[in-house]
């Protein structure tokens, strides 16, 4: 029986960063200002009302500023009784003038202060909220949390069950959106509900052992393709996003509805259970306007919203729960190693593109089949990378996964020059003519094969000198191994003529635009009796047997060995790549009159 659930999160908070400016505009900096605190009050109370009126609950999320009102407390109080809202405590909203004085800083965002003072305000905001209210909450949150955040209010705080622990890609695009100003690179994490490992918060637990204790939910259900191909800050299921991305016309806002739907449509591929969120604070709406619309527009957006989800809940297709609720429900669907995956439509454009995402304890990986199934995303979490961040530590501000393929920062198959960019793809060749099925358009159907997830390309058709190959390609991903066996067969009768098929990796890592020294990376090709290895140095060097089992490439500094094998000896190759285009090039070739080409794509962790 499928399931549709939502997490209506409301955040009551006195001085939120997106009303300030316009608040004060042309004032001095006040955070405490009566005029900008009473108005939060009252939007929150609207966002609240709309909600109810459409029989929705909510989660309010109180900030520590606002535990600092009687004024909001009553009213969380109020609303929890007559509605059962869950009353859940953010760590978003810190800025106040308490916070200021005692702890002399600007920053807001709990994942960036060193691990002393994580501690430090994570016991301020949690005694403040436990005085106020009488218990500890069961849910918490921000726009990201580490591991060592959760792990240390897990412990001191083992009531909380659930929270909001990422912001699906919100990195260098973001950073550029922001011209350059908004330090907070925290992509190649979930784009849905997980459990966090308790050594890197991005990546979901294999085991009881590395479970942090949470459900962790992301800040907004984004458009997982609008999203990662541009800024994610106007691509969610909050109506305000939609605004600002200016994605509307006379005042009506069907994307988002397509938005929700997308995200019910999820459960064919998720064992039957779809989830979508929407988190807000009374910030975005400005009785000033925001995103160059007017508060009548902004209100009208958000009653829309809420009149969509409850037209949703009286027909029996949703479920409003709070986040603990969720996160119970979630522990009694869910299994360690279970993966979670999306067959994604372009739903903004029209393009008919379509992407695959598949994420679980050992990987997340992006298939792009409007280039005939690329894969165009890799982060290998089964590196488990034990990556701090915050002051104090080698990742003040960058707390992002590190990727192996990453299309967008690392240019993908199209580029502009002599180099290559990060992707995986086919080449096919006959008599000299080349094509890569990343030139060909495509779309994908899903399936289970036993316990395995098995996504299947439409054929393509490539034409070479005149010969027509018809080529259907295969994508199986192995529960709880880290690999993905890839298969692509000829299907059409090529009358004895041969083809090559040249199955290939082009691989960096890092988690921006910008390669660091490669250096330490050895790139090996194993045969039967033989194997030969270099360490890279830029030489653009290639090694290669004819008889290769295996192709790989070890990068120590993300404890990652990413490999390829065959379980036929074929030609085998690695190119080293050089400084003007610092890839390396794992690739096998196959030359075939009929028949397929099966290699596996495997990761795996080293010291």
């Amino acid at each position: 029986m499928s399931q549709f659930v939502v997490n209506i999160i409301h955040r009551i908070e006195l001085s939120p960063e997106y009303s300030q400016k316009t608040t004060q505009q042309g004032e001095k900096d006040d955070i405490s200002s009566s005029a900008l605190t009473q108005e939060s009050v009252e939007i929150f109370k609207t966002q609240q009302d709309l909600a109810h009126a459409n029989g929705l609950k909510t989660t309010i999320q109180i900030t520590y500023a606002a535990l600092f009102s009687d004024e909001c407390v009553k009213l969380v109080k109020d609303y929890h009784d007559k509605y059962g809202d869950e009353i859940a405590l953010s760590l978003l909203g810190l800025p106040c003038q308490q916070f200021r004085n005692k702890y002399q800083t600007k920053d807001f965002c709990i994942w960036m202060f060193s691990e002393k003072d994580k501690r430090s305000i994570i016991d301020d905001v949690f005694s403040l909220f436990k005085k106020k209210f009488g218990f500890y909450p069961e849910s918490t949150g921000s726009y990201f949390l580490d591991a060592y955040t959760i792990n240390y209010i897990k412990e001191k705080y083992p009531s909380v069950i659930a929270a909001v622990a990422t912001c699906f890609e919100e990195g260098p695009k973001a950073y550029h959106t922001t011209n350059n100003s908004w330090y907070t690179f925290l992509d190649g994490g979930p784009w849905a509900p997980w459990i966090p490992s308790k050594i890197n918060s991005h990546c979901p637990a294999m085991s009881k052992d590395d479970d942090s204790g949470i459900v962790a939910i992301p800040h907004l259900s984004r458009d997982v393709m609008a999203c990662f191909d541009g800024n994610g800050s106007n691509f969610g299921t909050h109506p305000q996003n939609v605004l600002r991305g200016m994605i509307y016309e006379d005042e009506e806002i069907p994307y988002l509805y397509n938005l929700i739907d997308e995200y019910r449509h999820l459960e064919k591929y998720n064992d039957g259970l779809a989830y979508n969120m929407m988190f807000v604070g009374p910030g975005w709406m400005n009785k000033a306007g925001r995103w160059e619309v007017p508060y009548s527009f902004l209100l009208k957006s958000y009653r829309d919203a809420m009149e969509y989800y409850g037209k949703l809940k009286k027909e029996g297709q949703l479920q409003d729960l709070t986040m603990a609720e969720f996160a119970r429900l979630y522990r009694q669907k869910k299994t360690y190693g279970q993966p979670e995956c999306a067959l994604w439509k372009d739903i903004l454009y029209g393009s008919q593109k379509q992407y695959f995402w598949y994420i679980d304890p050992y990987m997340r990986t992006c298939l792009d089949f409007n280039q005939g199934g690329a894969m165009i995303d890799l982060r290998p979490y089964v590196a488990r990378l034990p990556w701090k961040v915050g002051i104090g530590t080698d990742h003040v501000f960058d707390a992002s996964y590190p990727y192996l393929i990453q299309a967008n920062y690392r240019a993908g198959y199209f580029t502009h020059y002599a180099g290559e960019g990060t992707v995986k793809s086919l080449k096919v060749s006959y008599k000299g003519e080349e094509v890569d099925l990343c030139l060909c358009r495509t779309m994908a159907t899903y399936s289970k094969v036993g316990e395995d997830t098995l996504v299947t390309a439409d054929p393509v058709t490539v034409e070479l000198k005149g010969l027509k190959v018809d080529i259907r390609s295969s994508f199986l991903f192995k529960k709880g191994q880290s690999e993905i066996i890839i298969k692509r067969e000829i299907l059409n009768d090529l009358h004895g003529e041969e083809v090559s098929f040249e199955e290939y990796l082009t691989g960096a890592f890092g988690t921006t635009e910008y390669q660091s020294d490669m250096s330490a990376i050895t790139l090996q090709v194993k045969g039967k009796s033989l194997q030969k290895s270099i360490r890279f140095a830029y030489k653009n060097r290639r090694i290669l047997l004819e008889d290769a089992t295996s192709v790989s490439a070890k990068i120590p500094e993300i404890g990652t060995l990413v490999e390829m094998t065959s379980d036929e000896p074929l030609e085998g190759y690695v190119d080293e790549g050089y400084a003007f285009s610092p890839c390396y090039r794992l690739a096998y070739k196959k030359k075939m009159t009929k028949g397929a080409l099966i290699t596996c794509l495997k990761l795996k962790k080293v010291a």
